[in-house]
């Protein structure tokens, strides 16, 4: 069986597993001795420890496997002088598909009214982190000590630091030549790392998802049905229609396949909601089943995975209008033009772990007026919909790479074009073009 389809059942597993005691442990009849148990040795002791060691498994490879990619990318365009077109375009197409959801978040939102029959009693409060000014946010982009900025994981310092380095070889000479050398080395060392951590995913995934549905069950849905259905379809239609219109227009390529391709990195994305987490299996997707060419995908899928929360856009989109019509805030035009600048410049600030967007729907709300305890509202489904946030979020990084790589003649069509490169059982040999 591929490692896609052993993944996928995993997911189905979990969320039954995890609604299926979330039932027992809320039931009337359940003892307090067998609600101990499982609360205690299943849910908080088994299904806890597996899923914590999966993500920080996977974290572990984010700082190096950023690293070591942008330095091997920006190395081999430095020398061709492509570095700023490629980032002037992966920048402008990131801030282009933010705002396109943060638009249609709002327009889904205005037409369907989730809240305007949403009683406001029963708010409970919530205290927002007060977000960093947008002067801060792009200072903090350059790292002062860049061994300190890997130890802290602070992503945008990283990129920073890999990318004026990796320039620096390609000008180096012959002692550029032996670093670069080096450094795709290590990069195969981490790919395989990412290899080998993939064919423990399953038992990941099941743990992680069968914890969440025990705590929350799917009950935590219907609460909120209106907003949560509405965040869902205007994901859905981001990602299936936008990404894909994207992409057909741009390269020709077919989006189904793009998409079929996804299915391992929504697994991860899904049961991680952390774009950072779900950045190794992204970029092996990219580069070995896409046929992204490093030099690209090295350094698109890490700023993607830093800068680019589509899905993040899109809940505060819907979320704002929300809160507006529970609280009976009539927002003009001004407001929404306000929340699409908002939302779009603090998705740049925004880091690739779960649920911080609420922390940056804050800022949005306070930008147009709103009371920041609505979010208290919406806290209630927000961890399940940041999975499927963080699915559109990557694979926005995806589509991004590809057009990218296309525009620079940097894409094998062939590789993309191969339905066999879809299953998980991939040999990352087969497609060596991608380290040359």
């Amino acid at each position: 069986m591929s490692l896609t389809n052993r993944i996928l059942i995993a997911m189905v597993a979990g969320i039954l597993l995890g609604s299926l005691l979330n039932l027992i442990l809320h039931a009337a009849g359940t003892s307090a001795e067998i609600r101990a148990l499982l609360d205690t040795y299943l849910v908080g002791g088994l299904f806890d420890v597996v899923g914590r060691i999966f993500v920080a498994s996977l974290k572990l490879l984010v700082v190096p496997l950023v690293l070591v990619s942008l330095i091997c990318g920006s190395s081999s365009l430095g020398s061709s002088a492509r570095m700023g077109p490629i980032a002037a375009k992966t920048v402008a197409l990131y801030l282009f598909t933010t705002a396109v959801a943060i638009t249609s978040a709002l327009i889904f939102a205005i037409v369907i009214g989730p809240g305007a029959n949403v009683e406001l009693g029963g708010v409970a409060t919530f205290q927002a982190t007060v977000p960093p000014p947008l002067t801060d946010v792009l200072v903090d982009i350059f790292p002062s000590n860049p061994v300190q900025a890997m130890a802290d994981g602070k992503m945008l310092q990283i990129i920073v630091f890999a990318l004026i380095f990796g320039y620096a070889i390609s000008h180096a000479g012959e002692p550029g030549r032996r670093i670069a050398s080096f450094f795709r080395d290590m990069e195969a060392v981490v790919m395989k790392m990412v290899e080998l951590l993939m064919l423990l995913a399953p038992y990941g995934v099941f743990a992680l998802l069968a914890k969440l549905f025990a705590n929350m069950g799917i009950g935590a849905i219907i609460d909120l049905a209106s907003y949560f259905f509405t965040v869902l379809a205007v994901l859905i239609f981001h990602a299936l229609v936008v990404y894909s219109l994207m992409l057909k227009g741009v390269t020709g390529l077919s989006p189904r396949l793009l998409l079929t391709k996804m299915r391992p990195v929504w697994a991860f994305a899904f049961s991680t909601a952390s774009s950072g987490a779900t950045l190794p299996v992204t970029l092996r997707t990219v580069e070995y089943r896409m046929g992204v060419h490093n030099s690209v995908a090295g350094f698109t899928i890490p700023l993607g995975a830093t800068v680019n929360m589509d899905g993040t856009a899109i809940m505060q989109g819907v979320a704002t209008v929300f809160i507006a019509q529970v609280f009976g805030v009539d927002l003009s035009v001004t407001a929404f033009l306000t929340v699409i600048l908002t939302a779009t410049l603090a998705s740049i600030g925004t880091a690739a772990v779960p649920g911080v967007g609420l922390i940056t729907l804050a800022m949005v709300l306070s930008q147009v007026g709103l009371p920041v305890e609505g979010i208290a509202l919406i806290i209630g489904v927000d961890r399940l919909l940041d999975m499927f946030r963080t699915a559109v979020n990557v694979t926005g990084d995806s589509v991004v790479s590809v057009i990218v790589a296309h525009g620079e003649e940097q894409l094998d069509r062939d590789v993309f074009l191969d339905a066999d490169a879809a299953d998980g059982s991939v040999d990352l040999d087969v497609y060596p073009n991608s380290k040359s």
